[in-house]
């Protein structure tokens, strides 16, 4: 096919002009021929059956009627009139019937004259009506592209206002279609167009706007999403091969003294096999001469931060420094203390990095960094200063890597000549489908068993009213020594509103539990980091017994002693921050609690999501009914989401799709790395074309 037909701008179509080519792009984005012909429907009007006026029932909500107009009349009403024409078949009659613009109409019906209407059907006693129908003379009607079920297009208020109807975009995809005279290039292997019968890419893309019957639209909708899916496999599958063979990693070959001695003598607790498999899968990729760049992906509490750790060791027993960079600076204080001990055993030179680190501090860390004395630098986005040099940093890990951005991250990966092996490490799971498409270039390791004797958190949901007996249990708690964390959500829009309630919780919190029986901590984004590191030190060093906290103790707060999370207003919390919260509890021997507090008013998606988190502590469960509850744009923020703007497939209800276009594309690229064979032309063009354009539509024509 021409494509530079499908280039040209929609203002040349016929039908279409500059003033509805300006609102085409403005509302929908089409700006040439081709964004026109990838605008797919979103739903079908089933027009294959047509009916008799004699057979009509009070039950026939849309119907399709071949008649004549035999007169017309206008009728006074109380207000303004109406216009009734009566129409006609060989069984009987009906009323067309216009409450307005129905002069215009009136000069344009036609009597005697073979009609199509389709409409919705009333009943009036014995008489049948139809308000306002679409109409069209059956001679135009058996000319048209036409097809038994009519395609619905997405469509705008403003569109409607200004009269680009569905009927008018229908016109406008046959206008397109007419003088593509039906040239529309294959862009899949012939072998797998047989291997998996799919129709043709010309019988698709037809069969998708003008479908002859249900059969034959799925099968085109099948193929085309099949086709979309491929693609963004192939980008991510390719990109990933492609960086293996380009860019070289250090080879770490040796096992040495740090690892084996912290493995032999000082490992706090048996690992996992799930741990095992995952050491094993990184110590392979840093083996290997390419760079490592993998995604860790762990429950709560599943033991990610002793596996990066031990990836540590292996880096710095072949003479390279390592760095961990975390999003928050309560965090990288936890990480730091953590570490601390096991590096202080060892002999491993270690510091930490943050936004408040002093002058002299900060000079200390680059000039042992530059010169190689330091070993292991943790901090947050400070690490990514310009003032941060290493001397030959080996290992860069990023944790809780869906809050840094690409450009964050890529940074990182800058600091040396050559890139560092990479690890990124993430406490939120992320459903198959949706890592399959994000992040489809980086090798993926999961961590899915927990360490044993971990007990299950209980988690109930509690109403307002049952304040008073959620008290007294907390009490209970703290008599038995154990810790307590109260949580208010934070959310941006309403900070002022937010404090407020954090504050009057605190203020109630420490009417009910005085002083000096009890202490209260408090902990919000207001405070300046130091009074929040002191805050949080007294309630781990067990001088206070309630945490009153927002959102900033969601990663990372490891305190074994706290034993039941109190989530305020959890109805206006996400899935995965429910889930990260509860995390912060159970991670001690005694059993834990998380309680969900709420007003009564909850909607159906805030039910959802509170039965969910009561049902089950499995982060890849909750990670699936999020994904159905939201979508995978929500899920990832507008920093992840851009190749999932998808035109026809959607990675929630087409998961199996995605996965077997994922297998058929790793397949074709191991036999033809480079898409050379001629049986794979069409896939090398394809393929040009979205590397060109950036846009999966861009190439598929």
């Amino acid at each position: 096919m021409s494509s530079n037909y499908l280039q040209t701008p929609i203002d040349y179509l016929k039908g279409v002009g500059p003033n509805r080519a300006d609102l085409l792009r403005k509302e929908l984005d089409i700006h040439t021929f081709q964004d026109l012909l990838h605008l797919f429907p979103r739903k079908y009007i089933d027009r294959s059956a047509y009916h008799k006026t004699g057979q009509l029932s009070a039950t026939n909500a849309e119907v399709q009627i071949i008649g004549s107009i035999t007169h017309i009349k206008t009728i006074k009403q109380t207000k303004g009139s109406r216009l009734v024409a009566v129409f006609k078949d060989e069984t009987g009659s009906i009323d067309l019937v216009w409450f307005n613009r129905y002069k215009w109409i009136k000069e344009s019906l036609k009597i005697n004259t073979p009609y199509v209407v389709f409409g919705k059907v009333n009943k009036m006693g014995h008489t049948y009506s139809m308000p306002h129908p679409e109409m069209e003379l059956l001679e135009d009607h058996e000319n048209k592209l036409r097809s038994g079920m009519q395609a619905v297009y997405p469509s705008t208020e403003k569109l409607s206002a200004r009269g680009i109807t569905n009927r008018v975009i229908c016109g406008l995809q046959e206008q397109l279609f007419l003088g593509l005279k039906n040239e529309l290039s294959e862009t899949l292997p012939e072998t797998l167009i047989n291997r998996l019968k799919l129709p043709s890419k010309k019988q698709s893309i037809f069969g998708v706007h003008f479908p002859k019957n249900n059969a034959l639209l799925s099968k085109a909708q099948y193929r085309l999403k099949f086709e979309e899916l491929f693609y963004v496999q192939m980008q991510l599958i390719r990109k990933n091969l492609l960086r293996k063979q380009k860019i070289k990693g250090f080879p770490f070959t040796r096992v040495g003294e740090y690892f084996n001695k912290f493995f032999s003598d000082h490992l706090p607790f048996q690992l996992t096999d799930a741990q095992k498999k995952v050491i094993k899968e990184i110590r392979g990729d840093m083996g290997s001469n390419a760079q490592m760049n993998r995604l860790l992906q762990g429950d709560v509490g599943s033991g990610k931060t002793i596996v990066a750790f031990m990836s540590i060791l292996i880096g710095l027993d072949n003479g390279f420094q390592c760095c961990l960079m975390v999003p928050t600076a309560i965090l990288s204080v936890q990480h730091y203390n953590g570490l601390q001990v096991w590096c202080n055993i060892l002999g491993i030179s270690v510091s930490l990095l943050t936004g408040s680190t002093s002058s002299s501090k900060r000079k200390k860390i680059h000039e042992s960094l530059e010169n190689g004395e330091l070993q292991l630098l943790i901090g947050t986005h400070a690490l990514l200063e310009d003032k941060v040099k290493f001397k030959n940093l080996g290992l860069a890990i990023i944790d809780e890597q869906h809050r840094f951005g690409v450009a964050q991250r890529s940074k990182l990966w800058k600091k040396n000549e050559s890139p560092p092996h990479i690890l990124v490490m993430t406490a939120t799971p992320i459903p198959r489908t949706l890592a399959m498409s994000l992040y489809g270039d980086l090798d993926i390791s999961i961590i899915d068993q927990l360490p044993p004797g971990r007990k299950p958190v209980k988690t109930v949901h509690r109403y307002d009213a049952n304040r008073l007996s959620i008290f007294a249990f907390l009490k209970e708690q703290i008599k038995n020594e154990n810790q307590v964390y109260i949580v208010y959500p934070l959310i941006q829009e309403s900070e002022a509103l937010d404090y407020k309630d954090l504050m009057d919780g605190y203020e109630s919190i420490s009417r009910e539990f005085p002083v000096p029986a009890y202490q209260v901590s408090i902990v919000h984004g207001k405070m300046k980091a130091a009074d929040k590191e002191f805050e949080m030190q007294r309630f781990i060093n067990k001088q206070t017994q309630i945490m009153v906290a927002t959102t900033v103790i969601e990663v990372g707060v490891d305190v074994p002693n706290a034993s039941v999370m109190v989530i305020e207003s959890a109805e206006r919390f996400g899935l995965s921050q429910l889930h990260q919260l509860r995390g912060r509890v159970g991670r001690g021997a005694d059993q834990s609690y998380c309680i969900l507090m709420t007003s009564h008013k909850l909607t159906a998606d805030a039910k959802t999501r509170l039965e969910t988190m009561c049902a089950t502590n499995d982060g890849f469960a909750i990670a699936e009914v999020d994904l159905k509850l939201r979508g995978p744009g929500d899920i990832m923020g507008t920093q992840q989401s851009g190749i999932l703007n998808l035109k026809i497939a959607d990675i929630v209800k087409d998961s199996q799709i995605l996965a077997l276009a994922r297998s058929y594309a790793i397949e074709l690229l191991k036999a033809d790395p480079n898409l050379e064979t001629p049986e794979n032309r069409p896939v090398r063009v394809a393929y040009a074309q979205l590397v060109k354009y950036k846009n999966i539509w861009n190439y598929i024509s």
